[in-house]
Order: C-alpha cells, then sequence, then structure tokens
C-alpha cells in the first residue's frame, strides 16, 4: 500500500472512532440549570430550595438559578416548564397544589401533571401542627376533639384557603372523628396565625417553624404534629395518627419535576444529586434551623404517591361537599 493509501486508510479508522463520540450529546449539566418556581423570592419555599441547591450546583459543576413565577396556584410555573425542552435544562420545584388539589378544585385550566411532567423527587416536607390559643383548654387532640364535641359548630379554625393542605386535614379529621368544626379561610397564612394570637378564631393548623417564636413565648399551644413524625423540638407532641388511626395528611411537599419525556438517565441524575445534597450535615442541619425536614423518594415511587394522594384528596373533596373555587 502506497504512503497515500496508507494515510487515507489511517484518516478513515480516525473519523470511524470519532462517530461515535460525535453522536452523543455533552455531558449533562453543560450549562446552568433553570429552576422555575411557584414560590415568591425570600418566602420559606424559596429559602428551602436555595439551601439544597446549592451544594447541588457545586457538585453538578453548573449554577442552578431559581427563577420564581408565581400564579393560579403553582399553575403558571407549572405550564412554563410542561412548555420547556425535556432536556434538563428547565426544571420545576413547588407544592403539591397543581398535581393533587387542583383537578378538583378548578374548573379552567385542566393540567395533568402525571401527563405534562416528570416527576423526579420530594425534596422537602415542612413540620406542620395543629395549635390553639391558650384561651382553648385542650391539651392534646383527644382534648381538642372532646371540646369540639361538647360544641358542635362554634369551635372554629383558622387555613390560608378553601383547599388548602389545612382544609383538608381539618376536613378529614372530622370525617373520621365525626366532630363539626367552622372553617375560617384566609389568603395568608400569617395573617391566619396573627388572629389566632388574638384569640379569634382560636384553633389553627401551622407551618412549625412560622409559630415556633409564638410557642416559646407561650400565645401558642401546639397540640398534635400533622405528619407520622415528632419534631425534635417539641419531643412531647404526638402525630395525629396516634389519636386517630389511620390518618393520612395530604401532601404538603416540595418537589422537583421536568418537562414530560424527560430522559430516565437525566431523572436518575437528578434524582441522585438531590439525595446526595439532602445527606449533607450542613443541609439538614439549615432545613431543620427553619422547621423542615429533607425527603427524597425514587422517581417511579413518588409517581405513585402522588396518584394516591390525589385519590385522597378526591375522596375527601367527594366526601366534605367542597365545591371548585374558580
Amino acid at each position: 500500500m502506497n504512503r497515500a493509501l496508507r494515510t487515507l486508510a489511517r484518516c478513515a479508522a480516525a473519523a470511524a472512532l470519532a462517530a461515535p463520540l460525535a453522536a452523543f450529546p455533552q455531558a449533562y449539566p453543560s450549562k446552568p440549570i433553570r429552576l422555575v418556581t411557584e414560590f415568591i423570592g425570600g418566602s420559606g419555599g424559596d429559602s428551602l430550595l436555595r439551601i439544597i441547591m446549592a451544594p447541588m450546583s457545586e457538585s453538578m459543576g453548573q449554577p442552578i438559578v431559581v427563577d420564581s413565577h408565581a400564579g393560579a396556584g403553582g399553575l403558571v410555573a407549572a405550564e412554563l416548564v410542561a412548555r420547556a425542552e425535556p432536556d434538563g435544562y428547565t426544571l420545576l420545584a413547588g407544592a403539591p397544589n397543581v398535581h393533587t388539589v387542583r383537578p378538583y378544585l378548578s374548573r379552567a385550566n385542566p393540567f395533568d401533571s402525571l401527563k405534562e411532567l416528570t416527576p423526579i423527587t420530594p425534596v422537602a416536607e415542612p413540620f406542620m401542627a395543629i395549635v390553639v390559643n391558650p384561651v382553648v383548654p385542650a391539651k392534646n387532640l383527644k382534648e381538642l376533639i372532646d371540646y369540639a364535641r361538647s360544641r358542635p359548630g362554634k369551635v372554629a379554625y383558622a387555613t390560608s384557603g378553601i383547599g388548602s393542605t389545612f382544609h383538608l386535614d381539618a376536613e378529614l379529621i372530622q370525617m373520621m372523628t365525626g366532630i363539626k368544626l367552622v372553617q375560617v379561610p384566609y389568603k395568608a397564612l400569617q395573617q391566619a396565625m396573627a388572629d389566632v394570637v388574638a384569640g379569634q378564631p382560636p384553633v389553627s393548623f401551622a407551618l412549625a417553624g412560622m409559630v415556633r417564636g409564638q410557642v416559646a413565648e407561650g400565645k401558642l399551644r401546639p397540640i398534635a404534629m400533622v405528619g407520622n413524625e415528632r419534631y425534635s423540638l417539641w419531643p412531647g407532641v404526638a402525630p395525629i395518627s396516634e389519636t386517630i388511626p389511620d390518618f393520612e395528611t395530604p401532601a404538603a411537599w416540595t418537589a422537583l419535576f421536568g418537562p414530560a419525556k424527560l430522559p430516565a438517565p437525566l431523572v436518575q441524575r437528578l434524582y441522585s444529586e438531590v439525595t446526595k445534597s439532602l445527606d449533607n450535615p450542613a443541609v439538614k442541619a439549615k432545613l431543620a434551623s427553619i422547621g423542615v425536614e429533607p425527603r427524597s423518594m425514587p422517581p417511579e415511587q413518588f409517581a405513585g404517591h402522588i396518584r394516591r394522594q390525589k385519590e385522597l384528596v378526591g375522596r375527601i373533596v367527594k366526601a366534605a361537599g367542597i365545591k371548585p373555587v374558580d
């Protein structure tokens, strides 16, 4: 083989070796990731995301830019991500409303998150509690149930709105115990807490991190934790399920999603990075300081969890006769 032919052969071989490499995309991520969120900047949801995303950004070697698009109970952010390319560079972080509650309480803009988005994993859940003004004599949930049973339709409780997690929690408690409470819905949980501290209404569901100060000052008394676990700062406050067996609270997580058809390798990579961040002792400490518990779940399991939570909300809404709000 003459020199020209040998050179041609070597070039052809090099091209053949390079072709498979060129067929693969650049290593992910090769540019900043946009994290679209329904939370207003500076809010509790925004703060916990920034705590979790900082180590993720460092591990992945690219900035994760938190981009707030609040509105329509999370629908604005969800629709924005649903329209994005499924390349891993536009993600959603949000609360359960769009995924588990909105299908039952909104007549407009149908949105099926399991079809239009890819569940990745929850990242955290807030510690939540039933709190009472000291004018209420109850020291625990059983005593509150007895108190309400002796005053049917006269014990009022504050929530952050019709169809909120706290409203659904209260409706489920009433369904499972036979008591009758009166909801006082607020547009903002902060205003609800201010009124409960003043004693009107005297009962509410609350984020533990939000009311820690009032509890320490004796202005509020926690009588039950809403989830299945105790809060380290209030070890004597039992979960609702210890008084009402089989109680399952509607979802209150903050979670990550991608657009529909997000490739499985990217989903697994993101899930792995979230889990790594949540295992970071500094992250755990910062989340605990704001009353939040780290919480991750494999993507397939998370999708099933959303379906079960959606079914639970549907049962509560139907049994309680809650009507669509728009």
